[in-house]
């Protein structure tokens, strides 16, 4: 399975809306890399306040869609999806930068190339760009770690 629709997504992430920033996968190369996009709308629930007068994509949200890629690309690569015994946690942002605003209308294109991978935690180098145009990189940092019962489960 090369490209994604949103059912195949869903199937790999835990995020639901608000939070589910991957709208649809272009690419994906487990062990390699991964584009996926995210449409960028003005009624997404953080425009209003970020900013009233000229909407702003938050640098923490192009950061979460890195990271959802990412996570999807890892989850390709083990040949597993989430199930409720782990969690796939962020655990470092390195080197990030951002290059221009992200605005309502555009549409992001995010590529995470996959590093090397120690002790359950994955390096990805990411960027985003929008019609050609480098917007954002970074580096992440990833977990797949257990997670502990509910308690009364």
């Amino acid at each position: 399975m090369n490209e994604m629709e949103i059912r195949d997504v869903l199937s790999y992430l835990p995020h639901r809306f608000p939070f589910l920033l991957i709208d649809r996968v272009r690419e994906c190369e487990p062990g390699k890399r991964i584009v996926a996009i995210k449409n960028v709308t003005v009624n997404e629930p953080h425009f209003p306040g970020h900013f009233p007068d000229r909407p702003i994509m938050p640098g923490v949200l192009i950061l979460e869609a890195m990271a959802q890629a990412a996570a999807i690309l890892g989850f390709r690569t083990m040949e597993r999806r989430p199930d409720d015994k782990s969690m796939y946690y962020f655990a470092g942002i390195d080197n990030a930068r951002f290059k221009r605003p992200v605005v309502p209308g555009d549409q992001l294109e995010i590529e995470v190339l996959y590093g090397p991978a120690r002790r359950g935690i994955g390096k990805f180098s990411c960027t985003a760009r929008v019609d050609g145009v480098l917007v954002t990189e970074a580096d992440l940092l990833c977990a797949l770690r257990p997670v502990a019962p509910r308690p009364g489960t």
